[in-house]
């Protein structure tokens, strides 16, 4: 990964090294303008393009991360990148991971009290998830830090999977995980429901947490059998609603198991339990637009040291603000206007961790695929301007220019037959809006043709951050 700088992006202070992985390193940081700490995990491109595996569980990472929003999950304060590396900012959890805890409380637990709370939490976090979707796969204490309030936070999402890849009753066919805490049916290789192989685990804990031990700890071939059997002895301590909670949760048939909504309502687990408030735990507002425009990205930096893309989350009760920088954005001023007559009923807002997902400067090869030939710019152009120069730009070469909603199609006949370009305008901050323009259908030299003849030189008034490719314009080849 080589040399780590001490000051990073002029704006994080590093401290020491919190962990290290195959693809990552994580660093205990500063924020220098606010002073908070922050852990920051730093993924080296070069090495990640090397694993098409690894590069689809850090494009599955950054969409999980995109969609869950709980106080006990670790939050994702920033993201930046360079040429060189992803710069993950989360925010820093002091007190240490749950397996720590367990170790000093060897063969005596943590009390049934303390138990539940931590329980509780774990599953509130994890029925969130599982209602979008985002199954976890890996729950283990060494995933459950600390804060020093004592209360929990899920981290490591590298392993989870979505329902959508198979559709959301679909049966999941990756084994991972620890293999302690894997459910029975996982083993077997013949698919199996992520929320159910979650409870499981979520069982390994609570049981851990209450007996000082896991229950399934053999270090052979012997503990997929005790797993498999659900082969394990409560201790003598467990209250009775504790023990019969543990092997609903410990079942070794999945279709027997106890559900999330199930463990919500037994009695052991309600007592003194608050739910989340939804205010706090709601997603984003995703659009339902099917079309596959659901990403974007920005101009290279031309300093390999500078941020090319920052997300940030201001706070849980203020919902995501997304913030976008590069050296060509800085200088932008609010070009405010009057009220725009409403084109359509909501334009379309992209989330901050869309933006990172398709950055050209990102460039990590075959992870985030884009069909056809592609063209985006960032404008603080009022959205009726930047649609009416589009349409101007159409009647120059006699194209006519169709406007649906935030989106304008430009079609004509070319020297090389029919073209069609569609230009969809998204939301990136109250300010700022990207265009991304892509060739929908016609000869791709006569759309590049277009694109350097026609819309760039007729568009740069309006945007910043428009690409430059040597500025010269493609010579046509008709006569």
């Amino acid at each position: 990964m080589g040399r780590i700088p001490t000051l990073l992006m002029g704006r994080y202070e590093l401290g020491k090294l919190l962990g290290k992985g195959s693809f990552a390193k994580v660093y205990r940081a500063r924020n220098m303008e606010t002073g908070e700490e922050a852990a920051i995990k730093i993924m080296d491109k070069d090495h990640l393009a090397k694993s098409g595996a690894v590069q689809r569980q850090v494009m599955r990472e950054i969409d999980i991360m995109r969609r869950v929003r709980h106080p006990n999950i670790v939050r994702i304060q920033e993201v930046m990148a360079t040429k060189r590396s992803i710069f993950v900012v989360m925010e820093f959890v002091g007190g240490g991971s749950l397996d720590v805890y367990l170790a000093h409380r060897a063969g005596r637990g943590v009390g049934e009290a303390p138990a539940r709370r931590v329980f509780q939490q774990l599953v509130s976090a994890l029925d969130y998830c599982h209602s979008l979707g985002v199954f976890h796969r890996d729950i283990k204490p060494e995933n459950i830090l600390v804060d020093g309030a004592g209360n929990i936070k899920v981290a490591d999402f590298g392993l989870s999977a979505l329902a959508e890849d198979e559709r959301r009753e679909a049966l999941l066919h990756t084994v991972c995980g620890t293999p302690m805490f894997i459910a029975p049916e996982v083993f077997l290789r013949c698919g199996y429901d992520g929320a159910k192989a979650d409870v499981w685990a979520c069982g390994v804990v609570l049981f851990a947490l209450a007996a000082g031990r896991y229950p399934f700890n053999q270090r052979d071939t012997s503990l997929y059998h005790m797993i498999r059997r659900a082969d394990y002895h409560c201790p003598p301590w467990f209250s009775t609603g504790l023990a019969r909670l543990v092997r609903r949760l410990l079942c070794p048939d999945p279709a027997r198991r106890i559900a999330m909504a199930q463990i919500k309502e037994n009695v052991w687990f309600k007592k003194g339990f608050k739910e989340v408030p939804r205010s706090l735990s709601e997603p984003e507002e995703r659009d339902s637009d099917s079309d596959d425009d659901s990403t974007v990205s920005l101009a290279s930096s031309e300093d390999p040291s500078s941020p090319v893309v920052r997300a940030q989350h201001r706070s849980y009760s203020s919902g995501m603000h997304t913030s976008v920088s590069a050296p060509s954005l800085t200088t932008l001023e609010n070009t405010g206007s009057a009220a725009e007559p409403p084109r359509i009923r909501r334009l379309k807002s992209l989330n901050a961790f869309d933006i990172i997902a398709s950055s050209p400067s990102l460039n990590l090869t075959g992870l985030f695929e884009e069909p056809g030939e592609q063209m985006r710019f960032v404008s603080a152009a009022p959205v009726s301007k930047i649609i009416s120069k589009l349409e101007e730009i159409a009647g120059h070469v006699s194209f006519t220019a169709r406007t649906k909603e935030y989106q304008v199609s430009i079609g004509g006949n070319g020297s090389r037959g029919a073209l069609l370009v569609s230009a969809k305008i998204f939301e990136l901050t109250p300010e700022l809006v990207m265009v991304k323009v892509c060739k929908k259908a016609g000869d791709t030299a006569e759309y590049r043709q277009f694109c350097y003849n026609e819309l760039k030189p007729g568009l740069r008034g309006l945007v910043d951050g428009l690409p430059e490719d040597g500025g010269e314009p493609i010579a046509s080849n008709s006569g």
